[in-house]
C-alpha cells in the first residue's frame, strides 16, 4: 500500500532528537519493512505546551489549510491509508481526518492518548480534535496498555483497538551486547572509572516536568545506597541541567556523558551493570527498550507501559511509582548478587529479540493496515 504517514508532536525527520522521534522513525521502519510504499506527508507540529486557545485555534486554521492543499495535490491518485502517529490533546491531528474524510481512505493511528479530564481545560479545542480524531478511525494501535479504556470509553467499544508491543531494530543493540567486555574497557579508560565498581546508566533527557522529577526520586534513592562503591553514568542533556546536578549530588561518583547517538547509547548499555529510571507518568520509555535490548538490567518505576519492557524479577525489577526506598532496595539487590545481573542480562536479551523486534513489529503493522483497508472497503 501507498501510506501517508503524520506525526504532529514531531515528525521523524526533525532537527532534535527525542524517544517520540526515535518511535516515529521505527513506525516508518517497521512499514517500509513491511513492504508499504511510506512518504511524510505533513511536517506541521500542532504542538502547544501552554494551553492557549488562541494558539490551538491558529494551529487547527493552518492544519486545515494544510489538508486542504493535500486533498487538492493527491485527488487523482490519492494514498491508500492515511497512518498517523502519537497524538493527544497537547499535539492534536488535525490533518488526517479531513484529508482521509475528503479522499475516501482509511484513517489509522498509533498511541493516541485521549484524556476525559481535560475537557473544558486550558487544551480543550486539542481535546476535541482528539475525540473527533479518534471517532473517524478505521483502527487504533496502541503501545501502552494505560490509553486504552479512555478511548473504548470514548467510542463506546473497543472494536477498533488492536494492540502492538513496543519495538525497536535490536541488531545493534544486539552487537553492543556482544562486546561487552570490549566496550566496558574502553569506556573505563576513557572516563577514569574503575570497571569493577558498580556502573548503574541512566538514559534520559534533562527537561522540566516528570523528567526532572524521575531525576530528583532518583537522587534520593541513590542517597539510601550512598555506602556501596557505585558509579552513576548519564547520558542526556536539556533546559533542566541544572537542576537535574543539584538533585544527584554525589561528588566524584557521576559521569555526565552529554547527548548521544544511538550507537554511543547502545556502547554505554551493553558496559553498565544496572539501568535505572524512576518512570514518573512514563508512556513506556524507548530508552527502557534499548537498555534491555542490549542486556542491561533494568530498576524502574512500575507504570503500565513499563510493564511491557521490563518483566519484574526476571529481566529486571519494578518498583511502585514514586518510592524511593523501593527503588534503592532493588538496586542494591542486584549489586549485591553479580549471578543475578548475568543472568538477568541474558533474559532480557532473548525476550527483547523474540517479541520486541523489527520484523514482528513489520508483520503485526501490516496485519492490521490490511484489516483496516478491508474494513473501509466494506458497505455501509
Amino acid at each position: 500500500m501507498r501510506i501517508a504517514f503524520y506525526a504532529p508532536l514531531k515528525s521523524p525527520d526533525h532537527a532534535v532528537p527525542s524517544g517520540d522521534r526515535t518511535v516515529a522513525r521505527l513506525f516508518l521502519c517497521a512499514l517500509r519493512e513491511a513492504g508499504h510504499s511510506v512518504q511524510i506527508a505533513s511536517r506541521l507540529r500542532t504542538f502547544d505546551d501552554a494551553g492557549d486557545d488562541a494558539r490551538q485555534e491558529r494551529r487547527r486554521g493552518t492544519a486545515e489549510r494544510s489538508a486542504d492543499r493535500y486533498i487538492a495535490r493527491h485527488r487523482a491518485a490519492p494514498p491508500d491509508l492515511w497512518f498517523t502517529y502519537h497524538l493527544y490533546h497537547k499535539a492534536p491531528d488535525w490533518i488526517g481526518p479531513r484529508v482521509a474524510s475528503a479522499l475516501g481512505i482509511p484513517y489509522v493511528v498509533a498511541e493516541a492518548s485521549y484524556a476525559p479530564k481535560q475537557k473544558g481545560g486550558p487544551w480543550a479545542v486539542g481535546h476535541e480534535a482528539v475525540a473527533a480524531a479518534l471517532r473517524a478511525t478505521a483502527r487504533i494501535i496502541c503501545l501502552n496498555p494505560a490509553d486504552e479504556d479512555c478511548i473504548a470509553g470514548l467510542l463506546g467499544s473497543d472494536d477498533r483497538i488492536r494492540h502492538l508491543a513496543p519495538f525497536l531494530d535490536t541488531g545493534p543493540a544486539r552487537l553492543a551486547a556482544a562486546r561487552r567486555k570490549f566496550l566496558r574497557t574502553g569506556l573505563a579508560g576513557a572516563l577514569g572509572i574503575d570497571r569493577r565498581r558498580p556502573w548503574i546508566a541512566v538514559t534520559a533527557m534533562m527537561r522540566p516536568g516528570d523528567k526532572l522529577a524521575s531525576y530528583r526520586l532518583l537522587g534520593r534513592a541513590l542517597k539510601q545506597v550512598e555506602a556501596r562503591p557505585w558509579v552513576l553514568l548519564v547520558a542526556g542533556d536539556g533546559d533542566a541541567r541544572a537542576e537535574v546536578e543539584q538533585a544527584l549530588d554525589f561528588p566524584g561518583r557521576v559521569r555526565y556523558l552529554g547527548g548521544m547517538d544511538r550507537k554511543a547509547i547502545d556502547s554505554l548499555h551493553a558496559a553498565a551493570d544496572i539501568g535505572v529510571w524512576p518512570a514518573i507518568n512514563e508512556a513506556y520509555g524507548m530508552a527502557l527498550l534499548e537498555a534491555q535490548a542490549a542486556g542491561l538490567p533494568l530498576v524502574a518505576g512500575d507504570r503500565p507501559g513499563v510493564r511491557q519492557i521490563v518483566i519484574d524479577g526476571e529481566t529486571g525489577f519494578l518498583a511502585p511509582e514514586g518510592d524511593a526506598t523501593a527503588l534503592a532496595d532493588a538496586m542494591g539487590r542486584l549489586m549485591d548478587d553479580p549471578d543475578l545481573i548475568a543472568e538477568m542480562r541474558e533474559t532480557a536479551l532473548k525476550i527483547i529479540d523474540d517479541k520486541h523486534n523489527l520484523m514482528s513489529a513489520a508483520k503485526t503493522l501490516d496485519r492490521i493496515l490490511r484489516e483496516a483497508a478491508a474494513a473501509s472497503r466494506k458497505p455501509v
